[in-house]
């Protein structure tokens, strides 16, 4: 009974879950901890339970759907279902939800253990709205949700982040909401072409909207699009509107930084694939060669400004831009081997780079820096906590055999053989950054891992009877909220077949649009709309499909 019910569940049991937390005697921050955890785990089986239930021999099919009424004469209504796609990221977020609450146990600073009801409320709350903007089906719902998420972070940064979290916050509201703003507009104006086409009935279920929006001519298209990539782009972040990313980043606390770099650095990619693709062929067509200039300009730029940082959090949070600019690079590829290596990008990003962040915020627990010239050698004095280290960093590098690869290897294969959008130009380029990446992340590991052993003078843990200043390693519970994680990282590198194998069929529906719209400027007379540009390519293993792993 219950996976008829999975996706309100899924929605409602972090929602009621936050409000049970906010019930709990301020005093007794244990339950809170307690209640907090056993929600989101709770959260988590129902998503598994979900996946079951879920036909996996039909992916692209909308699946546990249903439909919650709310102004029916005006077409309003909170309608909701998952394909692949979809699940693949609400199994991502309800993955990282709990890891995070486990992981921030002990994370506030002594002047903020007084509000540990309100930072775990405020995780809880975003992670309803998370999963509700990965399972709508119909704008308004989708809406209400992506911009809703910026609430809870907006508090998390800006009550307990570092010293410039009030700053850090409003930069980073008024960046995300104003870009939101007109891609809100842009999905009314296509809502009002639907209404006026059907009599004035209106409707804002997506599937409708594709519709009418493909109806429209190529430049009424564009302007659409710039509108999405307004919100969009933005929340990627994509070059040159990043610059918001590594603020937010650097002053959130940790369980911040791990749900923005692993699940809502991702509603802007599932916006651009979910909507802006399928809504706009003709544009996508028009402007995919940019856009794509824009991915690689952001890959390569970001990458050489982390290697003149000092600050190991904030280097991790210009990797992000970095890594994303391959996501949307495959995306704009339109062929399926790029759509299915940034949909693995999407969620291999959210489990290295979310654990960069968990590592570094272990480091900052103890020694209340994150500065590369106070510490050195830390893989003696705590030897545990730089196996791990070094583990996601070269998870995040792309060491073939780890999840980071899979994803880099097939974007960059999707824009090398879309000869009519990229071309091995873009690859190239492209390619480079990945050696950047390289350098800046194995540079850090060498300053901070390796080398003499330096502990920061911040630190006071006590001393042994020389007077020497010993640290302790990881703790039983931080250890039991890394290796999910590691083994994540590890099979999916390994095996990426069971995910890549369900991406194709979605990706096609999504791309095909785009597609024919492109084979129809070329004058073919029979579009080819689901095969990737080159013959040979097409005709070879499909890595979309994880036959080549």
């Amino acid at each position: 009974m219950i996976e008829t019910y999975s996706i309100p569940v899924l929605l409602l049991a972090p929602l009621l879950g936050g409000f049970g937390v906010a019930m709990l005697p301020k005093g007794n921050p244990g339950a809170v901890r307690t209640a907090a955890a056993f929600w989101s785990l709770l959260t988590f089986v129902v998503s598994v339970i979900a996946a079951v239930s879920f036909d996996w021999s039909k992916p692209a099919d909308f699946q546990l759907t249903g439909m919650m009424p709310w102004i029916s004469e005006f077409g309003l209504s909170f309608t909701y279902g998952v394909d692949s796609i979809s699940l693949w990221l609400v199994l991502l977020s309800t993955f990282l939800t709990p890891i995070v609450i486990f992981g921030s146990f002990k994370a506030l600073s002594p002047e903020l253990q007084g509000r540990t009801k309100e930072f775990f409320v405020w995780l809880l709350l975003l992670e309803s709205a998370m999963v509700g903007t990965f399972v709508a089906r119909d704008i308004l719902f989708f809406y209400l949700c992506f911009e809703f998420t910026l609430v809870p972070l907006y508090f998390l940064i800006g009550v307990f982040g570092s010293y410039q979290r009030l700053y850090a916050a409003k930069v980073f509201f008024l960046y995300t909401f104003t870009g939101s703003m007109l891609t809100f507009a842009a999905l009314l104006y296509v809502a009002q072409v639907h209404a006026a086409s059907h009599g004035g009935v209106w409707s804002f279920a997506i599937d409708d909207l594709y519709t009418a929006a493909r109806s429209l001519d190529a430049p009424t298209q564009g302007w659409i699009l710039a509108a999405l990539l307004a919100g969009f782009a933005v929340k990627v972040p994509l070059f040159p509107v990043h610059t918001w990313l590594p603020l937010a980043h650097t002053e959130a606390p940790t369980a911040g930084s791990v749900i923005l770099a692993g699940v809502l650095l991702k509603l802007g990619t599932y916006g651009l694939l979910r909507l802006a693709i399928p809504m706009c062929p003709e544009a996508v067509v028009s402007f995919a060669p940019t856009i794509g200039v824009l991915a690689v300009i952001g890959i390569l730029y970001t990458a050489l400004i982390c290697w003149v940082q000092k600050d190991i959090k904030k280097l991790i949070a210009y990797s992000s831009v970095s890594h994303l600019g391959f996501c949307v690079l495959g995306m704009f590829a339109l062929n399926l081997i790029g759509g299915g290596g940034s949909v693995m990008y999407m969620i291999n990003h959210g489990l290295s780079t979310g654990a960069l962040f968990l590592c570094v915020g272990m480091i900052y627990e103890r020694f209340h820096t994150r500065e590369m010239a106070q510490m050195s050698g830390l893989g003696r004095a705590m030897p545990v906590w730089a196996t791990f280290m070094v583990f996601f960093c070269l998870a995040s590098v792309g060491l073939p055999g780890l999840n980071g690869f899979v994803g880099e290897f097939l974007t960059l294969l999707g824009a090398f053989v879309s000869q009519d959008l990229l071309g091995w130009h873009y690859a190239l380029a492209a390619g480079v950054g990945m050696i950047f990446g390289a350098i800046y992340i194995l540079y850090m590991v060498g300053r901070v891992v390796m080398g003499p052993t330096k502990i920061p003078s911040l630190d006071h843990d006590a001393g042994d009877e020389h007077g020497h200043h010993t640290v302790k390693d990881l703790t039983a519970r931080e250890i039991a909220v890394l290796v999910p994680l590691a083994i994540g990282c590890l099979v999916l590198g390994l095996y990426p077949k069971p995910i890549l194998s369900t991406l194709d069929e979605p990706i096609r529906l999504l791309i095909d649009p785009a597609r024919g719209a492109l084979a129809a400027r070329h004058g073919d007379e029979t579009p080819r709309l689901t095969l990737v540009t080159d013959e040979h390519v097409a005709s070879a293993p499909s890595f979309a499909t994880g036959d080549v792993q």
